[in-house]
C-alpha cells in the first residue's frame, strides 16, 4: 500500500489542473490551445495514478483499502475516503474516459474553449469522488455537484434545444436527490453516524428499511435512468456535445447502479427482496419497450441513448438477483457499457464534425470512403449487440443466466433484448456503412484521422480483450462481491428476525 493520500490525489488532481486552467489568458489561439494542453496532461496523468492505484490493490481483501479518514466539519461527519473491488473499476474506467473526451473536443469546441476545458476536470473530480466516497454526506455532496458542470456543458456547448434539455435533465435529476437527501437525515437519526462502513454494518428496523429504498430509487432509478423517468436522457444526448455524451452514458449512468450496490442491495436488505419483482418487472419493460423505440429513431444519437436504456435494465435485472453471477454481470455490463456506448458516441461524432448532422438518412456507403471507420464502428456495434468475444457478451449472459436461476419468465422476457438489439444496431450499421455511395456531401468525406484513431483504439481493444478474458475484472470484484452477499444475507436474517420479535 502506501502512505500517502492516493485516494485525495486521483479525485482532486484534476481539480487542480481545472485551477491552472483558470489562470490562462481568455479568447486568444495560444490560450485555447493550451487550455487543451493542460486538461489532456492532467486526465492522462491521472489516468497513470489510477493504473498505479490499481496495480496496488489487494483483490483478496474484501474491505475498503487506502483508507483516509480525516475530521472537516466535527461531529460525526468526516472527510472519509476508500475503494473496495467494486468501485475502484469505476474510478479507473473514469480516468480512462476522460483523455478521449479531451482528444475528441480538440477541433470541435471551438468557443470558450477554456471554460469547456475546466468544467470537464471539475466534473471528473466530482465523479471520481463518488465511488471514493465513505462518507454519505461526502457521497452526496459528490453526487450532486456533478450536476452542475453537466448542465453547463450541455446549456452552453449543446445543440438548438438546450436549454430544454439541460432543464429537463436538471430538475429530474434533482427531484430524486433530495428524496435521498432526506433518507440520508433519517439515517443519520437512527444510526448516529454517516460513516458508510458503520452503516453497512447497522440494522435499520423493516418498516424503515422500505421508506429508505424508496427514497434511494428515486434518486438512482432516475439516475440510471430505468423506465418509466428515462426520458431525459435521449433529450440530453441528443443536445449535448459528443464528449457530453460520453460521460453521460460512460460514467453518470453508472452512478445508479453503483448506488444500488452501495447502499439498496447491503443496508436495506428486505426493501431489496421485497421490490425485486418491481425491479425486474421495470428492466423487462425497459429493455422491450425502448429497444422498440430505438428501432424507430432517425437520430443516431437518439437511437443509441434508447439503448443505454436498454443494457441498463440488464443492470438492474442482475444487480437485484442478489447472486454472484448477477452480480458481476451487471458491474461488466456497466463497464463495457462505459467503453462501448462512449464509443459509439465518438463514433457519431467523427461523422458530425464532418457532416453536421445525426440523420441516418444523411449517410449510406461509408464503407467505401472511410474503411477504418466501418471497421471500428463494426466492432463497437457487435459489442453492443452482445456479440461472443466482446465485452458485451460477457456482462449480458451473466446476468441472464442469473436471472435465469431466480426467475425463469425475467430470464425469457429479457433475451428478447437481445434479439431486438441486434435488430435496432444492425439496422443502423447497414444504413449507414453499406449501400449505395451516391450523396454528393459524401464523396470526400475523408476516414479517421491519426486523432480520432488514437481516441478509439484503446476503447476497441478493451471491449474485444474484456470479451475473450473478462478474469481481470472479475477477479477485482470476487471478494467484494462475495463479502456483499454474504453480508446481505446475513442482513437479512438479522433483520427479519428482528422485525418478528418486535412483532
Amino acid at each position: 500500500m502506501t502512505d500517502w493520500p492516493i485516494l485525495t490525489l486521483v479525485t482532486f488532481l484534476p481539480l487542480a489542473g481545472a485551477l491552472f486552467i483558470a489562470f490562462i489568458q481568455q479568447e486568444t489561439e495560444v490560450a485555447n490551445r493550451n487550455a487543451r494542453l493542460v486538461a489532456l496532461y492532467t486526465t492522462v496523468i491521472n489516468l497513470c495514478l489510477a493504473l498505479y492505484l490499481w496495480s496496488l490493490f489487494d483483490p483478496a481483501n474484501p474491505d475498503f483499502q487506502f483508507v483516509e479518514d480525516v475530521g472537516w466539519l466535527g461531529g460525526n461527519i468526516d472527510y472519509r475516503m476508500g475503494v473496495d473491488g467494486i468501485s475502484i473499476l469505476f474510478v479507473v474506467l473514469t480516468a480512462l474516459l476522460m483523455p478521449a473526451c479531451i482528444l475528441a473536443s480538440w477541433e470541435s469546441i471551438t468557443e470558450r474553449v477554456k471554460d469547456y476545458m475546466i468544467a470537464f476536470l471539475v466534473l471528473e473530480t466530482l465523479m471520481i469522488g463518488v465511488f471514493c466516497a465513505l462518507d454519505l454526506v461526502l457521497f452526496y455532496l459528490f453526487f450532486e455537484g456533478g450536476l452542475i458542470p453537466m448542465f453547463i456543458i450541455i446549456g452552453v456547448w449543446g445543440g438548438k434545444r438546450r436549454v430544454y434539455a439541460t432543464y429537463k435533465f436538471f430538475l429530474y435529476t434533482l427531484l430524486g436527490s433530495v428524496l435521498m437527501l432526506l433518507a440520508i437525515l433519517a439515517m443519520y437519526v437512527d444510526a448516529g453516524t454517516t460513516d458508510i462502513r458503520a452503516l453497512l454494518d447497522h440494522r435499520f428496523p423493516p418498516e424503515m428499511q422500505t421508506w429508505l429504498w424508496l427514497a434511494f430509487f428515486a434518486s438512482f432509478a432516475v439516475k440510471m435512468p430505468m423506465w418509466p423517468v428515462h426520458t431525459w436522457l435521449p433529450d440530453a444526448h441528443v443536445e449535448a456535445p459528443t464528449a457530453g455524451s460520453v460521460i453521460l452514458a460512460g460514467i453518470l449512468l453508472k452512478m445508479g447502479g453503483y448506488g444500488f450496490l452501495r447502499f439498496s442491495i447491503p443496508m436495506f436488505p428486505l426493501a431489496s427482496v421485497d421490490f425485486a419483482p418491481l425491479v425486474y418487472s421495470l428492466s423487462i419493460v425497459a429493455i422491450i419497450y425502448t429497444s422498440l423505440v430505438a428501432l424507430a429513431q432517425e437520430d443516431i444519437k437518439k437511437l443509441i441513448a434508447y439503448s443505454s436504456v436498454a443494457h441498463m435494465g440488464f443492470v438492474t435485472m442482475g444487480i437485484f438477483t442478489v447472486t454472484r453471477q448477477g452480480i458481476d454481470g451487471a458491474i461488466v455490463q456497466m463497464i463495457s457499457h462505459g467503453l462501448v456506448s462512449g464509443a459509439l458516441f465518438l463514433c457519431v461524432g467523427v461523422i458530425y464534425d464532418r457532416m453536421h448532422t445525426r440523420e441516418i438518412a444523411a449517410y449510406g456507403g461509408l464503407a467505401k470512403r472511410m474503411p477504418l471507420y466501418a471497421a471500428a464502428f463494426m466492432v463497437f456495434t457487435m459489442a453492443n449487440v452482445g456479440l461472443p468475444g466482446t465485452s458485451g457478451f460477457v456482462g449480458e449472459f451473466l446476468t441472464l443466466l442469473a436471472a435465469f436461476q431466480v426467475n425463469t419468465f425475467v430470464a425469457i422476457f429479457a433475451t428478447t433484448g437481445v434479439i431486438l438489439s441486434a435488430t435496432y444496431a444492425l439496422t443502423l450499421y447497414r444504413r449507414v456503412i453499406f449501400g449505395t455511395l451516391d450523396k454528393p456531401d459524401l464523396q470526400s468525406i475523408m476516414d479517421l484521422n491519426p486523432r480520432e484513431i488514437a481516441v478509439l483504439l484503446p476503447l476497441l481493444v478493451l471491449t474485444v480483450a474484456m470479451g475473450f478474458y473478462p478474469a481481470p475484472v472479475l477477479e477485482v470484484t470476487g471478494a467484494a462481491v462475495n463479502n456483499l452477499i454474504h453480508d446481505h444475507a446475513a442482513a437479512l436474517a438479522t433483520t427479519a428476525t428482528l422485525g418478528a420479535g418486535g412483532n
